[in-house]
């Protein structure tokens, strides 16, 4: 099994910074995408960025020059640097990760964490 575990979250004014990380744990081979989902109140879980195992990065344009993913493959972390942080950025946010979890098979599961709430004040 694996586990996400996610932290990093908690309550910051408009224009202050956050760094969320998280730590995949558990019978690992290999993760290939690593990213970072948000889901505000009454609404869906949207992606915020994601990494691949190569470091390609996928992210929305809404937090385009403002967020910054990147991981640590020997740990199999990822971290999620937030600058300039607005009120919309509030939400609980959730780690994902596509693991393969054994040598003899090539597929890989998605797993996510438990979600940490990242609140923003004006």
């Amino acid at each position: 099994q694996v586990q996400l575990v996610e932290s990093g979250g908690g309550l910051v004014q408009a224009g202050e910074s956050l760094r969320l990380s998280c730590a995949a744990s558990g019978t690992i081979v290999h993760i290939n995408f690593m990213g970072w989902y948000r889901q505000a109140p009454g609404k869906q879980r949207d992606l915020v960025e994601a990494i691949t195992s190569g470091g390609i990065t996928n992210y929305a344009d809404s937090v385009k020059g403002r967020f910054t993913i990147s991981r640590d493959n020997a740990k199999n972390t990822v971290y999620l640097q937030m600058d300039n942080l607005k009120p919309e950025d509030t939400a609980v946010y959730y780690c994902n990760a596509d693991v393969r979890l054994t040598y003899y098979s090539g597929t890989y599961r998605t797993y996510w964490g438990q979600g940490t709430q990242v609140t923003v004040s004006s």
